[in-house]
């Protein structure tokens, strides 16, 4: 094992939540935890209003206003979601990314960062490598922060479109959601989840709101102290048993560039937890399909699941422009420090 996946294993569990002195900026949305459930509600209301309001009198709201994306990973569905939100609330966006500025020549991230205020941004949606970097961006630059991912840590606005994707067709798309909105609802996420930013932020949030989350994978991938996540998150080995269980089947990608050092036979893997539509045919024939992609068709789905009629992917990427939308909105609108939504 790599000194590397020990580190990620070691420290895989989530802390209690508990008061800490971030963010300093209230628009800043770095982790679900951010988020008190006044406002994850005002969020999921005003991802709806703003979908339905006319895009000309939108894009006054935030007419421009300076948005910075800054991307050290690659990234096709939220960056290209983030961008399309801010532009529909009238924003002039810039992109920065690793492959294209100074970074590349070593530049630092709170250097980076301080540049973009210097230039004017008001707000900047960061997707990192380094689990944590959100923090230290809004630790340096006082802007409201964004986090679209950092390392193996969190993922909330993700985490959001999934639950206004759930809420779509469980729960009739109920903008207000309290402890009990989603009690008797399971949700399994099966694939790669050691190195996932996406499970974890949806570990964090769905048992919030009543759902049972069951984590499903082998060991490589799913090591035995993810069960110490928080009430309402448990393990099941077995795929068929756990899809048997589950009215939202998310599916993850394994990730390749993380895997150094694992040993993981994919043959194997497939033969145990691919989504095939036999299975789901089998075990969840009601249950509705998620993957926050990219999707690698014929290893943890085939493509007959991922287009098929149980599949709610493409909605998925729909609602992370009405998420996204509410939350630019949320970070802009903020004017002072202290306090949360």
């Amino acid at each position: 094992m790599s000194p590397a996946t020990a580190a990620a294993r070691r420290t895989f569990q989530t802390p209690p939540v508990q008061a800490i002195p971030f963010p300093h900026n209230p628009g800043s949305l770095m982790s679900v935890n951010d988020l008190s459930l006044e406002g994850l509600n005002h969020v999921l209301r005003r991802a709806t209003e703003l979908t339905a309001q006319d895009p000309l009198e939108r894009m006054r709201l935030f007419a421009k206003r300076r948005v910075a994306l800054l991307f050290y990973e690659s990234s096709t569905r939220t960056r290209t979601s983030f961008e399309l939100a801010a532009k529909a609330l009238g924003c002039d966006t810039t992109l920065v990314s690793n492959l294209s500025s100074s970074i590349e020549k070593g530049e630092s991230l709170k250097d980076t960062g301080l540049t973009i205020r210097a230039l004017g941004a008001e707000t900047i949606i960061l997707r990192h490598n380094a689990s944590g970097a959100p923090w230290l961006l809004e630790q340096y630059t006082h802007l409201p922060v964004l986090n679209a991912g950092d390392g193996m840590h969190e993922h909330p606005t993700q985490a959001l479109l999934d639950l206004r994707t759930m809420l779509a067709h469980l729960r009739g798309g109920a903008t207000e959601v309290g402890p009990e909105t989603l009690k008797g609802v399971t949700v399994s996420i099966t694939g790669d989840i050691l190195h996932s930013r996406v499970a974890r932020s949806n570990m964090l949030l769905l048992p919030r709101l009543g759902a049972e989350v069951v984590l499903c994978g082998p060991k490589e991938l799913l090591p035995e102290v993810a069960v110490t996540a928080g009430p309402g998150v448990r393990i099941e080995r077995d795929f068929e048993p756990a899809l048997k269980q589950s009215h939202v089947v998310m599916m993850l990608r394994i990730q390749a560039e993380r895997l150094a050092g694992l040993q993981l036979d994919l043959e194997e893997y497939k033969r145990a937890y691919q989504l095939t539509g036999d299975r789901l045919h089998a075990f969840a024939p009601e249950a509705i399909v998620l993957h926050p992609g990219p999707i690698i068709r014929g290893l943890e789905i085939t493509a007959g699941v991922a287009d098929g009629p149980q599949s709610k992917i493409l909605e998925q990427v729909s609602n992370g422009v009405a998420i996204r939308m509410a939350v630019v909105e949320r970070a802009l609108s903020a004017t002072s420090k202290g306090g949360r939504a």
